[in-house]
């Protein structure tokens, strides 16, 4: 029998939460920095995140050839057990590579207790259908999050027949949409949609540059026979949620009042959203095409202290020139977005 969600990590997936996805903690070295890893998984928890992904693209891919994979994972998992007492808290694995590959971290993330795996790209050009029997192998182990990963970064374009494909795979229970392309978007969720079993499968935005206009707009899809589905992204599973944790908790509270029918607040989180893209901007570097995102994540997190400094694995991996000076510009105009008072007042005791 496949392997399914505990009921209540269903119940938190399906009515959508703050997944933020997980940064790595190195010192100067280049080696993990426990004490830190630590203290971020503290962070999240306790700014209310419903949950973390492990292993993604934010925690860099290269902690698999660092032999950092498994200790990444089971620290953070450690840490989850310590800290999160009796709620529900998603405990999601990423998985890249070809299908042994993904089937072996996945067997690693099960080992370990995590519920489900984030499904990253491969390492070689493969067909849709090759992808899918990917999902379909590594399901067998754990229940398994699509992720549409913006080209810029490593993904590819998926054609609405895939994303239809996948959703009605049985152990398909989300989808991480963030090609960063409205059209791909709007494919992506209209593919799920038209599946037979897409009303199970939760919608997570992963496009950091429209998080509110996501989180906002409900998408109609047409499924044929005069019926009309109508689909709602419920929550984030994002790298700009790794910074500024507790707003984007706040956020998403905002949002569910916007949906059921608060009007001022619709307008308000209308009137933040370009203030949130332009933040992003700055962090994820996005005039440089993105090239130093993780980077400029590790750079918030090194203001508030919670990180020690911006290295990455890759030494070549760094801020570009002036992309620190943009990150402090963006967070004192957008003092409303940061959450550096709570970082503050609770820092040293996540740092214990």
């Amino acid at each position: 029998m496949a392997p399914t969600l505990p009921p209540d990590v269903a119940r938190l997936l399906a009515e959508g939460c703050v997944i933020p996805a997980h940064p790595l903690a190195l010192n100067e070295r280049r080696q993990l920095d426990e004490r830190r890893q630590r203290a971020l998984t503290r962070y999240y928890i306790a700014a209310g995140a419903g949950g973390v992904a492990v292993g993604v693209h934010t925690t860099q891919f290269a902690i698999r050839s660092a032999g950092l994979f498994e200790p990444v994972l089971e620290l953070a998992r450690e840490t989850i057990d310590q800290e999160v007492g009796d709620r529900p808290f998603l405990r999601i694995a990423g998985a890249i590579g070809d299908v042994r590959q993904a089937v072996r971290e996945a067997e690693i993330a099960a080992e370990l207790g995590y519920h489900a795996v984030l499904l990253g790209p491969t390492t070689s050009a493969v067909d849709e259908q090759e992808l899918l029997l990917r999902a379909k192998a590594v399901g067998e182990v754990l229940p398994v999050m699509g992720f549409y990963l913006q080209e810029a970064v490593g993904g590819r374009y998926l054609s609405r027949n895939f994303w239809r494909a996948l959703a009605d795979l049985p152990c398909v229970v989300a989808a991480k949409i963030a090609p960063f392309d409205r059209y791909r978007t709007l494919e992506a969720v209209q593919g799920i949609a038209e599946a037979d079993r897409g009303d199970e499968v939760a919608l997570y935005t992963g496009n950091d540059d429209t998080i509110i206009t996501d989180l906002l707009t409900p998408v109609m899809v047409d499924v044929g026979g005069g019926r009309v589905v109508r689909r709602r992204i419920v929550g984030g599973l994002l790298g700009q949620w790794a910074v500024w944790t507790r707003q984007a908790v706040r956020l998403l509270e905002r949002a569910r009042r916007a949906w059921a029918g608060d009007d001022a607040e619709l307008r308000a989180l209308l009137e933040l959203s370009p203030s949130l893209t332009a933040a992003n901007a700055a962090v994820f570097d996005a005039a440089n095409n993105f090239a130093g995102c993780i980077a400029g994540v590790h750079e918030v997190l090194r203001r508030q202290g919670l990180l020690a400094g911006t290295w990455c694995l890759d030494p070549h991996e760094t801020l570009s020139p002036g992309q620190a000076e943009e990150i402090a510009r963006v967070c004192a105009a957008y003092p409303e977005l940061t959450d550096d008072d709570f970082v503050a007042e609770h820092r040293d005791e996540w740092l214990r």
